[in-house]
């Protein structure tokens, strides 16, 4: 594809230059996971609430607005003339932050929060989120620029057609399918059945045919009392939070659910009651959000980082629920056998 627009293809030298790289290749598209536009948003806040005054006043407000237009909400007469100010004030100089020529962020490879989402978008900054497999060479569903529902992965793209089986897996068929696993029919019959490939995705498809992905058919987490949960969608909540860094809930077969929590590095720097404290109110807000059994009942700090180089992230920055688990086995059975908060 780069090659047929006659596209430059740069890659970011690392998450501690992403802003000088920004300012240096001047992107009209980038795409990154999801974690690359967390640690943007954080930054940008940060910078803001360190700022102050007035400034930090009018950034919220074009936020604020921003979200209300998204969704469709009318604006009084002053906000619409107070909006088409901060176009100036306060959006156009977030655009230039990354680059002045982006048309699009596009987010993939995992779940995009739609709080993230929809704060780009207050700002001017268009974010589209897709969804697609290897297998599918890669693209099943994408929003369009001018039609973004930013809480889902959009509907399917052209020539492909999508559906959901009974237990709610994403179902996709089209010319686009890979004809089989290397050398492995097995494998290749376990995932393409009758012409649909069975993504192993959980999703949901609302009337206008937008995908909403929920989860992992493989990492749901079944509780002690038979409910299904989706650890994507409830560690989305936390990581939210800006004193959390990393999260990893866990609880198959049991009454509530744990979590192992990566602190933020400023949180970090603080003592560890402080650490607690903090986190803990992070957690509690976090749960505000969510079910009564998706909730964290317990959880532990960790200092140490998931990332690639300990196995603990996958190169697409998921965690590798399987690897955590051992690791931190002893924790998890303790956060269940003490009731440690």
């Amino acid at each position: 594809m780069p090659i047929q627009i006659a596209a430059e293809v740069w890659y970011c030298e690392g998450r501690d230059k992403i802003a000088a790289n920004l300012k240096e290749v001047k992107p009209t598209l980038m795409t990154a996971v999801p974690r690359l536009y967390e640690l943007l948003h954080d930054r940008i806040t940060k910078g803001v609430t360190a700022k102050g005054g007035l400034s930090a006043y009018l950034f919220w407000k074009a936020v604020t607005l921003g979200r209300k237009k998204l969704l469709e909400q009318t604006l009084s007469v002053s906000e619409a003339v107070l909006d088409k100010c901060l176009d100036l004030l306060i959006r156009k100089k977030v655009r230039q932050r990354f680059g002045g020529r982006l048309a699009f962020f596009v987010s993939g490879g995992a779940a995009l929060n739609p709080d993230i989402g929809s704060f780009f978008l207050s700002l001017g900054v268009n974010i589209l989120q897709g969804y697609g497999q290897t297998e599918a060479s890669p693209l099943i569903s994408a929003n369009r620029p001018g039609r973004i529902r930013i809480e889902t992965v959009g509907p399917a793209v052209d020539g492909v057609e999508i559906k959901l089986a009974g237990d709610g897996e994403l179902l996709a068929r089209g010319e686009c399918l890979m004809k089989g696993y290397w050398r492995n029919q097995e494998a290749t019959a376990e995932t393409i059945i009758d012409g649909w490939l069975h993504t192993g995705d959980l999703a949901q498809i609302d009337a206008d045919g937008f995908v909403t992905i929920t989860g992992r058919k493989k990492e749901m987490i079944v509780n002690s009392g038979g409910e299904n949960i989706a650890p994507s969608r409830v560690e989305a909540e936390f990581i939210a939070e800006p004193e959390i860094a990393q999260i990893m809930v866990y609880g198959d077969s049991q009454p509530h659910l744990v979590a192992l929590i990566v602190p933020s590095v400023e949180v970090r720097e603080e003592t560890k009651a402080a650490q607690r404290q903090n986190i803990s109110k992070a957690v509690r807000r976090a749960n505000s959000r969510l079910s009564g059994f998706e909730r964290v009942r317990h959880f532990d700090l960790i200092n140490d980082e998931f990332t690639i180089e300990n196995r603990m992230l996958t190169p697409t920055l998921k965690v590798r629920r399987h690897i955590v688990s051992k690791i931190y086995k002893s924790k998890l059975d303790t956060l269940y056998g003490s009731g440690k908060k």
